[in-house]
């Protein structure tokens, strides 16, 4: 087949193509800069799931040390820093860090030698109605019975433990009395948090983290409601 000759342009086409378009460019959107985070923002982001990040194997060899330590351990530094500050720690004198560790799992009784059937002996499967870190702050307070526990977070399991760092203050420290944002522990109606269930572990436990439908039964505490929440 034989090819088709070019047409040149008519003289109209060449004029409308010479004339200036007036369409306007569409208008650039100015983006704005991404903000990095800051180092409690990756120490943050790292501990959502630790065996998806650098922790992985970090924590690996640390249950392996935790595990031959003493169970109470008072530390130089936080483990995980971002929490602890969210908790309130702050890195002046009165306040302290202490690691503990909890057993994992359903609490088992001592064996009943007589006097019941086999499966009315209730000895595993128990489940308690405190949380184990709720526990754990507990034996803590009463480790460092000059001290309040001012919160606590977790920092690792294994197979058979929890382990947890508390925050301990000191209320008859000079340092924390001077400061505003803290001397409330100082009052005598903040004696014995961690017993008393009015730390954050002690109030998610007694439902208080919740408010409005579905709470009804949660204030002013659950034993005057017959226990009819959670």
């Amino acid at each position: 087949m034989a090819a088709k000759k070019a047409t040149k342009p008519t003289a109209k086409a060449a004029a409308k193509a010479a004339e200036p378009t007036t369409e306007k460019a569409p208008a650039q959107v100015k983006s704005e800069p991404a903000r990095g985070m800051g180092m409690y923002g990756h120490i943050r982001e790292a501990w959502k799931k630790p065996d998806d990040s650098y922790l992985k194997e970090l924590q690996w060899h640390r249950m392996i040390e935790w595990r031959q330590q003493p169970v109470f351990l008072k530390l130089d530094h936080p483990t995980r820093l971002d929490r602890a500050r969210s908790l309130g720690f702050r890195a002046k004198q009165g306040y302290i860090v202490v690691r503990t560790r909890v057993r994992r799992g359903s609490l088992n009784k001592p064996k009943i030698r007589k006097g019941r059937r086999a499966k009315r002996r209730g000895r595993a499967k128990i489940t308690m109605s405190k949380s184990i870190q709720r526990i754990a702050e507990e034996r803590v307070g009463a480790k460092y019975p000059n001290m309040e526990v001012l919160n606590s977070y977790w920092v690792g399991q294994d197979g058979r433990h929890k382990f947890y760092e508390v925050i301990l203050v000191d209320p008859s420290h000079p340092v924390i009395k001077a400061d505003p944002k803290i001397n409330w522990i100082c009052e005598p109606q903040h004696t014995s948090r961690a017993e008393r269930g009015l730390t954050s572990a002690g109030k998610r436990g007694r439902a208080l983290h919740g408010k409005g439908k579905g709470h009804e039964k949660a204030r002013p505490s659950r034993r005057s409601h017959d226990k009819r929440i959670k």
